[in-house]
């Protein structure tokens, strides 16, 4: 992947924390794979995807295979520099039986022989288990990943994750204003690429991935259905589910630029449409709240499972609480309001949420007891 430079500016500030020993190892892999000879980097190119799909599924039962040889020293390519693998050695299995047997995930099993490994007094043992590892944490990101635009975010205020799009160039008023009933631009900061045909409204344009955008800056939903939207949120989780296992399977990959673009433009993404959706539902709670109350068809108590997006386990949650006890109560708004008003009062003092997604539910709350409260 090509990459920006407005996205390297995204991305430097995650950059600056990267532990030196980690940028070091995601060097010291990379030369080492470009030292190689095409066909054994074809080779390992071959286990890496088996093994990622393995990682990223949680296959149980996965074998690979180290190459008969390996260059061990970058200062040299030739193949007389290679170091041969006794056949013996080549063919490894990630779990034992009593891994299986206690139902050990894959991506310790694998974690642990990899790093077995690299501890191995054979160097070319040690090197092709280095080099799978960083191989498949590399096709994880660039090739089981689609890439997306240039993007910036910023954060909103006392948020330290960029949600919130920002554009430095002038989006277009519609979504058909080219040839193919598409909108054409060309990245000025990537000229030669040729056109980009993106048949998606202004609002999408400006995300990473504007194919997965159900919502816009208003939470107007820009899919057809609730369920399409969604599907769009439980896509940008498997995404950043991707890139997390390839930094779980190579922490180095840290220090990799395409690693860093994509998981900036993912995680901004997720978390923004995530928060979008969660504040369409609490809509929706509302709306029905009313028609229910508006046909005599709530005195018998309301308990509510208010959606939220928790912006550290990147997934939706509710948030249960009760607004009018089990019984014969009438309805009414009041009741809302009231329930609303002391719910913001235990999710400020409560200690499971961090600040961002606080902040987040007390949006939420807002929303309910301002929608019952009598108007003046």
């Amino acid at each position: 992947m090509m990459s920006s430079k407005k996205n390297k500016a995204s991305t430097q500030s995650y950059l600056h924390d990267i532990p030196i020993d980690l940028i070091e190892e995601y060097e010291l892999q990379q030369r080492l794979f470009n030292a190689q000879p095409p066909i054994l980097q074809r080779f390992l190119e071959a286990q890496a995807r088996q093994l990622a799909d393995a990682y990223i599924e949680r296959t149980p039962n996965v074998r690979f295979m180290l190459p008969d040889r390996i260059i061990c020293d970058t200062t040299q390519t030739g193949e007389n520099a290679a170091e041969s693998i006794p056949q013996a050695l080549r063919e490894q299995v990630a779990s034992t039986f009593r891994d299986r047997m206690a139902r050990r995930d894959v991506h310790d099993t694998l974690r642990r022989r990899i790093s077995e490994l690299e501890q191995s007094p054979f160097q070319a043992v040690a090197v092709s288990a280095g080099l799978i590892r960083y191989v498949t944490a590399m096709h994880m990101v660039n090739n089981m990943l689609p890439a997306g635009r240039s993007v910036t975010y910023v954060a909103a205020k006392d948020e330290e994750t960029p949600t919130i799009p920002v554009s430095d160039r002038k989006e277009p008023i519609s979504a058909i204003t080219a040839r193919t009933d598409a909108i054409v631009e060309e990245d000025q900061t990537e000229f030669g690429r040729g056109d980009l045909l993106v048949p998606y409204v202004p609002a999408a344009l400006r995300f990473y991935l504007p194919q997965w955008v159900a919502f816009d800056d208003k939470d107007k939903l820009l899919v057809n259905t609730i369920s399409e939207a969604e599907a769009h949120i439980a896509s940008m989780q498997r995404f950043l589910y991707i890139v997390h296992a390839a930094h779980s399977l190579a922490p180095c990959m840290l220090a990799d630029e395409v690693y860093q673009n994509k998981r900036y433009g993912m995680l901004g993404q997720l978390i923004n449409q995530g928060r979008a959706l969660a504040r369409y539902q609490t809509r929706e709670i509302i709306r029905t709240i009313k028609q229910r109350a508006a046909t005599q068809n709530l005195n018998r108590g309301l308990s509510l499972s208010l959606p939220y997006f928790d912006d550290q386990s990147l997934e939706i949650k509710t948030h249960h609480f009760v607004v009018i006890p089990a019984g014969r109560i009438m309805f009414v708004p009041a009741f809302v309001v009231r329930a609303a008003h002391e719910e913001q009062a235990k999710v400020t003092q409560d200690t499971r949420f961090n600040p961002s997604t606080r902040k987040h539910i007390l949006v939420l709350l807002r929303l309910l007891e301002a929608a019952f409260k009598p108007s003046k």
